[in-house]
Order: structure tokens, then C-alpha cells, then sequence
């Protein structure tokens, strides 16, 4: 099961964040401080938290500016919805369930008072009398007639019609068949299946069809029953939930008992660790203290020595379990791995964690590196609170690696992604080094502008508020710092979703073996097609190849015939769309190069129906059918669908004419970059 839209209303910050996507596997939220993106993490934690994580609050979560309305009963918190969770089911799933209900969506709310409603979306639908009516009469009036014949003395039997007026008498066309309503006249259909003449197509069609439509409710109910057996765990970790290297059992035992703190972070992740584990800190305490039992008292010995392998072998075990894991994930440098081996020591009262490097030297965990830290916290609190669910897990991280410095961030951006491969994961972040210029698309911009209206989530990149935008702004601006003078070869484009769109198709061609992009290639995305000369003229400048690859449209034309971009490349150095298109568009851009593939994934991915205009109009620029067609169509949009489907997707899945273009495209650019 995996989420793919997710709503936050009514939760301290938030009035409506809007119903935003979440991407299969990373979701990056990006926002200034104060914008609600923790909150939106903690919110979306209840839609199923791991044990003893604490509940919604009405009197904390609640938005303070309308709280009067909670203490004065005008709101009651049993009707008000904070998490909304949208699911699409996967095979798993699907494998568990009853037939028919392969395309559902599985929803799930959680309420401020904690009680949670859910729903199907698709799949068979619940009937209503009005739509069962006619065949229920038609059927009975085939069953009326077959009743057995009594004795002349014997009262009449109740006719099967009759006894169907019973159990109608006060019902409506509208009148839904679940529940009670189901069960009656399931029992009714069971009563009367004798009275049905087994060689009567038509009437034993006519049983089956009302036998099914009566249980759609019954098996609707099983679904969800299922589907919320199988709804994942939600675990939130934040840079407090930090594992100390070195602990002492009796004051935390004491701390934990008394509950000495106020701030339970302050803790949680030592008592994760002990959850790990499987002791309590009282328990490991005791142990310690425990004087070695009198040489002449076998019995005491023995139990003595069992109490100290269990505890022994499961530190062990715990310390296996998370060095394998994560060393799995975590590679900042190939030939240095931080993670040898990981071991969680008990000593009388004191509880420590240390690496043990490839040189048998122990270290206390403390001594590592931020991100190494992090990392181990993390998995600690992971697998604790997801106990045997951690593959059926989504990870929420708050503000991962913030300690790093930032071309570390840049590494530890490839650990995360890691952990995406497993686990679905939504993480925070401030930081323009755990955006990567080819993760725009999984973006989400959290903002609040205005505290009446709260916070807000895009699902597509935009925001009225500046610093809602600076860490992609700044992503953006450090990649293409680094590839303007970095990469003896440069191929300017004209935009964003044209770099997009090359970056992509190149390597989905370079895995397919059809044809590779020189590697030594840096794509520069300029603003416009006006732009592409400025960005040309400084990288020449600095005796560097270049290339620039324009659309064959208006704007194309126009910076093609710049005087400037001419003499300064050179005829041969500028790359049009139309030179290596094939079908019947005047003027291509880039989009009509993958028009058929486009075509699909809008109306796959974004539900654009253009198929039927577009084939009719074979001679239009695709990006002017959508533009015609489809309310607020924006070309990012479209990109962005197009990398999500590339993501699932192999050369092989784009059509022949479109790899030949992309193909004689590709090797136009490696020639004229040479």
C-alpha cells in the first residue's frame, strides 16, 4: 500500500494545506521556518503512529485562534477531520482482497478525537432498492407460482412476494442495501433458491446478478477491514530522537519511572534502543548490580548465567541487525565505510553504543560523524517503533542530515534515497543540497503568507512567498554554478523542462543500449530562448565548447537568427528540434519529439484526454492541443508527469519514431561537441 495524496486540516498551524501528492518513493517538503512543515509531518504520523506515540489533543493541536470554538461546543472534535490519506493499492494488497476491487483507492481519515473513518474509492458500489427493485419483482413472480401445494386443510404458505413486502414495507428507491438491509434480503434470496427453476437461464442469471449486488456491501466491508489491517506505520524521526553513546541504566531507569523530564525527547531514543533490545532500563539496572550468586548454589549459577547470554546475544543480535542495515545505505566515501560494525556494549550500570573500524579499534558513537549518527538514531527509533512492520513503514524525517556540512548533505542526499528504495519517505528540509536539480518534480513547497489562512502545500513548484522558493532557487543556482565552467563541453537549453526532458530520454536511450549522451556533456538550462546567447557568450568566453539546442517555433527562430549566438557558435553548434523530426508538426518543439508517449502519460498520469484532438490534428505542436484542450495546462506539469513515468519505464516503452529522433538527436549533439 502506498500513499499518493495526503491532506492536513485544522492542526495547529495548518487551516487547509490542500489535498497535495506524495511521489512514490521521495517526497522532498522545502519551506522557511515556521511554514508548518514539521507540523505536517506530526499530523500525518496519526494516520497510523506506532504505539504509545501521543495522540491528537484538542487543546494543544487545535488552532489557537478558533479554540473558543471547541470550548464553547460550536465545534465538536468528533467532526472534525486533521489527516485525510489517500492509498493506491499494490499487488500485495490486491492478492488479499475479494474479486473486483483491483482499481480502488483506499482512503482514511483520522479525527481530533482520535477515531478513524475510512473508504473505498471505486470498486463495486453499494446498490440501492430503486436499482434492484424491478428484478426483485420479475423474480418473484416466476418463484410465486412454484410454491408447493399443501394440504386442503393446511394453511396457505406465505408467498415469496409477500414476505418480500415485509421486509421492504419501509423502504425507498434510496434506500442502500448494506448492513441489516443486506442480511434480510440475503436470507430472503436463500429461502426462495429451491422455488427458482434450475432450467431457466434467465431466472438463475436474474439470482445470481441480486445475489452479488446484495453482497457487494459485505464484501466492501471486507476490504476495509483488510486494507486497515495492512495500513502502514507511520514513523516520524526528528534530530531530538538521538541515541546517546553512553548511558547509564539506573538514571534513566529513574528518570523514566518518576518522569523526572518534561521533554520526553530527551530520551525517546534511548528508550527505543531498549525497546530494540527487548529489556527495560530497570531491567539492564538490576542486572548490573546483581552480585555473582554463591559457588555452592547450582540452580542460582545457572540462572545467573542464562540472564547474562540472553542479555549478551540479544545485544549481539540487535548489532548485527543494524550494522548490516546500515551499511546498506550509508557509502559517503567507497573507500571508507564508517559502518564495519556496530556494537551496542553493556558494563554493569553503563549502556554504550561504538563502531568497531577495519582495524578492530572501538570508537564511541559520539566521535563519528553527524550524519553517521543520525543515521544509527534513525534505524534505532525505525525499527523499534515499527517492530515487524518496518517493511510495510513510511518514514517521515524532519530536517535529515542538518548538522552536515553541505557537499556532505550532497552525499548523504544519496543515503536517503536509499532508504526511499525500501520505505515510502517524506523528509523537510531547509537545505539546497538535499534538493538535486533533477528532483525538482518531487518538490512540494510548504508556505504561509497569511496566519488567517495557515499553511499551505504546492504540488507544483510555486509559492507567493520568496523563501518558500530559496533552497530550490539556491540548488538550482549551485548546479549550475558548478556545470558553467566545470565541463570543457556545454549544451545550453532553452529551459528547465527541455533539460528535463533531454536528461531523461538520454538516459532511459544510454540503459536500453540504444545510443549513449557523451557523460562529459554539462546540460545548461537557460531561462528562455532569448536567454540562450547570454549563457553561449560567457561559456565561450572562458574556451569552452559549446552547443546550444533550440525549439523550431517562434522563439527558437528568433534567438537562431541572433546575430551573436551565430558568430559565436558557429552554424553547426546550433541544434534545432526540426532537424531530426519526422512527423507532420511545422514548427516542432521538443515536447512533439516524444508526442505519442506525451499523449499516454497525461492522460495516465494527469487524466489529459487529448488522444482523440491530437491524432486529428497531426500538424498542430502537441504543446498547443494541451494548451487548447486542458484547463490551466502548464508545460512543467507535463514534464513532471513525464519523469514520473520515466521512473517505471524502459527505452522500449517509447515509440520507434520517437527513439529514432531522440537517437539521430543525441548523436547530433556528441558530433557537434566532439
Amino acid at each position: 500500500m502506498r500513499l499518493v495524496k495526503a491532506r492536513i486540516q485544522n492542526y495547529r498551524s495548518i487551516i487547509d494545506t490542500g489535498l497535495f501528492d506524495v511521489e512514490k518513493t521521495k517526497t522532498i517538503m522545502v519551506g522557511p521556518n515556521e511554514a508548518g512543515k514539521t507540523a505536517i509531518l506530526q499530523a500525518l504520523q496519526q494516520i497510523n503512529p506506532p504505539p504509545d506515540v501521543p495522540k491528537f489533543d484538542a487543546l494543544r493541536d487545535y488552532p489557537r485562534a478558533k479554540f473558543n470554538d471547541i470550548t464553547t461546543n460550536k465545534v465538536l472534535p468528533e467532526n472534525v477531520k486533521v489527516v485525510e490519506a489517500h492509498f493506491a493499492l499494490e499487488q500485495a494488497d490486491l492478492d488479499e482482497l475479494p474479486e473486483g476491487f483491483a482499481d480502488c483507492t483506499y482512503i482514511f481519515w483520522r479525527k481530533l478525537d482520535n477515531k478513524a473513518i475510512h473508504d473505498l474509492r471505486g470498486g463495486p458500489q453499494i446498490e440501492s432498492y430503486g436499482n434492484l427493485h424491478k428484478d426483485l419483482i420479475r423474480l418473484c413472480s416466476h418463484i410465486d407460482p412454484r410454491l408447493p401445494a399443501v394440504a386442503d386443510d393446511a394453511p396457505e404458505p406465505e408467498k415469496p412476494s409477500e414476505l418480500l413486502d415485509i421486509i421492504t414495507k419501509t423502504w425507498n428507491d434510496n434506500t442502500k442495501i448494506e448492513g441489516a438491509n443486506a442480511k434480510s434480503l440475503l436470507c430472503w434470496l436463500d429461502k426462495i433458491l429451491p422455488l427458482v427453476d434450475e432450467g431457466n437461464e434467465t431466472e438463475e442469471k436474474r439470482f445470481d446478478k441480486l445475489k452479488k449486488a446484495i453482497t457487494v456491501s459485505e464484501r466492501r466491508d471486507k476490504a476495509l477491514a483488510t486494507l486497515n489491517s495492512r495500513l502502514p506505520v507511520l514513523v516520524l524521526f526528528n534530530n531530538y530522537f538521538r541515541v546517546k553513546p553512553l548511558i547509564h541504566l539506573d538514571h534513566l531507569a529513574t528518570r523514566i519511572e518518576t518522569k523526572v523530564l518534561d521533554d520526553a525527547q530527551y530520551d525517546y531514543g534511548n528508550q527505543c534502543l531498549l525497546k530494540l533490545l527487548g529489556f527495560t532500563a530497570r531491567e539492564l539496572s538490576t542486572l548490573g548490580k546483581t552480585a555473582d550468586p554463591p559457588a555452592n548454589n547450582p540452580t542460582a549459577l545457572k540462572n545467573y548465567r542464562d540472564q547474562l547470554d540472553k542479555r549478551s546475544y540479544q545485544l549481539n543480535a540487535a548489532s548485527v541487525r543494524l550494522t548490516d542495515e546500515i551499511c546498506g545505505v550509508w557509502s559517503p566515501d567507497p573507500s571508507k565505510d564508517e559502518a564495519d560494525r556496530l556494537r551496542v556494549q553493556a558494563d554493569g550500570q553503563y549502556l554504550k553504543v561504538v563502531v568497531e573500524d577495519d582495524l578492530g579499534v572501538e570508537i564511541e558513537l559520539d566521535q563519528r560523524s553527524e550524519g553517521f549518527q543520525w543515521l544509527v538514531s534513525f534505524f534505532v527509533v525505525f525499527f523499534a517503533e515499527a517492530v515487524d512492520k518496518h517493511e510495510n513503514a513510511i518514514l517521515l524525517l524532519d530536517e535529515p542530515g542538518l548538522s552536515l556540512h553541505g557537499l556532505k548533505q550532497r552525499e548523504f542526499r544519496n543515503t536517503i534515497s536509499k532508504l526511499a528504495e525500501k520505505n515510502q519517505t517524506l523528509y523537510t528540509t531547509h537545505s539546497p543540497f538535499l534538493v538535486g536539480p533533477d528532483e525538482l518534480d518531487i518538490v512540494r513547497v510548504v508556505e504561509m503568507t497569511d496566519r488567517r489562512i495557515g499553511t499551505t502545500v504546492h504540488t507544483t513548484i510555486s509559492a507567493g512567498d520568496p523563501a518558500a522558493m530559496l533552497p530550490l532557487q539556491e540548488a538550482l543556482g549551485y548546479d549550475l554554478a558548478q556545470s558553467l565552467f566545470t565541463q570543457q563541453r556545454n549544451l545550453v537549453l532553452e529551459g528547465l523542462t527541455d533539460y528535463w526532458y533531454l536528461d531523461v530520454v538520454a538516459q532511459l536511450l544510454r540503459e536500453g543500449g540504444v545510443v549513449t549522451l557523451n557523460d562529459k556533456i554539462a546540460l545548461v538550462p537557460a531561462a528562455s530562448a532569448g536567454k540562450v546567447v547570454y549563457y553561449a557568450t560567457i561559456l565561450h568566453a572562458q574556451k569552452l565548447k559549446v552547443a546550444a539546442l533550440l525549439d523550431s517555433d517562434s522563439a527558437g527562430d528568433q534567438a537562431a537568427q541572433q546575430e551573436n549566438l551565430v558568430h559565436t557558435l558557429g552554424n553547426k553548434a546550433i541544434l534545432r528540434t526540426k532537424d531530426v523530426y519526422s512527423g507532420d508538426v511545422n514548427k516542432p518543439e521538443i515536447e512533439d519529439l516524444l508526442r505519442e508517449t506525451l499523449v499516454q502519460v497525461a492522460k495516465s498520469e494527469l487524466g489529459w484526454d487529448v488522444e482523440n484532438t491530437a491524432g486529428k490534428q497531426m500538424a498542430r505542436p502537441i504543446v498547443e492541443v494541451f494548451a487548447a484542450e486542458v484547463t490551466g495546462f502548464s508545460k512543467y506539469k507535463l514534464a513532471k508527469a513525464f519523469l514520473s513515468w520515466a521512473r517505471a519505464h524502459e527505452s522500449s516503452d517509447l515509440t520507434p519514431d520517437e527513439i529514432k529522433q531522440w537517437t539521430a538527436l543525441i548523436e547530433r549533439i556528441n558530433k557537434a561537441l566532439k
